[in-house]
């Protein structure tokens, strides 16, 4: 029954190997939020600016977390906020862009 005998590495909710991550937690809620936010306010034609800065920057701290993630839980939530925040930057840009209405 070698199981019985496996320590319980549950206890954090993102440190799945019992060590503290803050930066790595840190860029995982940045990501999850601005993917929310972009992909929330992509679906708003008006939104764009919004949603096509909040999806470039959220996949790019998305992809420096995955750069130094160091748990499978940490890569999933990045998954998850890089996912949704490059479907809010594409929405964005097909509704006008990065700059659209702003530069003439």
């Amino acid at each position: 029954m070698a199981q019985a005998l496996r320590p319980n590495t549950v206890g954090g909710l993102f440190a799945t190997d019992g060590k503290p991550h803050p930066l790595q937690d840190t860029l995982l809620a940045v990501t999850l939020v601005l993917g929310l936010v972009a992909f929330v306010t992509g679906f708003f034609n008006h939104l764009h600016l919004l949603s096509s800065w909040a999806g470039l920057v959220g996949i790019l701290t998305g992809a420096y977390g995955q750069w130094i993630s160091e748990t499978t839980r940490e890569r999933f939530g990045l998954i998850l906020g890089l996912g949704a925040s490059g479907v809010g930057f594409f929405l964005g840009m097909a509704h006008g862009g990065l700059f659209g209405g702003v530069i003439s």
